[in-house]
């Protein structure tokens, strides 16, 4: 009998962010990236807003991004040399599946909150992330000064509500550092004591408690 929870928890574990220069092709096919981006729609939407997308850059538009990476860090330093030039235009060619995750917040029920569409969006961008993994291929998430510069939203028609959370790169391993050490959830998780207020530990769970 198969072990599903042990399935998902060696998915889940095995998932490691690869430098998108280390991500190379083949990259996803066309049934591939539709499980990629069906697997995003999974994501807890409260309302069901879709308050989240992702726009891809194709191969041939990559030189359309290229511009404006250059162009964000020439307007925020105008004296960098020509190798911070050559670094900015290559990182839109890394990667052969390379989309930007824009989230909306003004769309739909106005009282769920922008935290809330944020939580949204990275459930899903964390679920395409797995579904990467699962077959096959390294993945990561990068950000930087160029997504709030004008430039860029222009080139993805964001308007006014929309905010780019970051770019998602998708491809074949070229080559990986070793696994880091995970925290535990001793790390990360507490409990609220009824004697002491909010402290480390997590106690065993008796579902009695919840009656």
């Amino acid at each position: 009998m198969t072990d599903f929870p042990s399935l998902v928890a060696t998915l889940m574990q095995s998932r490691q962010t690869i430098l998108p220069k280390r991500l190379v092709t083949p990259g996803p096919n066309a049934s591939q990236l539709e499980l990629i981006l069906g697997a995003a729609a999974t994501a807890p939407d409260h309302g069901q807003l879709l308050p989240w997308r992702f726009i891809i850059v194709p191969a041939d538009s990559r030189v359309l991004l290229a511009g404006q990476f250059v162009k964000a860090l020439l307007d925020r330093d105008a004296g960098a040399l020509p190798d911070q030039v050559e670094q900015a235009r290559e990182k839109a060619y890394r990667a052969p599946l390379l989309m930007l995750a824009v989230v909306n917040g003004a769309c739909g029920d106005p009282d769920v909150d922008m935290n809330e569409r944020i939580v949204s969006a990275g459930c899903a961008i964390q679920n395409t992330l797995l579904m990467a993994t699962a077959q096959g291929f390294g993945s990561a998430l990068t950000s930087g000064k160029a997504l709030k510069s004008t430039g860029l939203r222009t080139l993805f028609q964001l308007d006014a509500q929309d905010q780019a959370l970051c770019f998602i790169s998708v491809g074949t391993v070229v080559s990986r550092k070793a696994q880091r050490a995970r925290p535990g959830p001793a790390d990360y998780a507490s409990h609220l004591s009824q004697t002491q207020g909010v402290v480390g530990g997590v106690p065993p769970f008796d579902p009695d408690t919840t009656k």
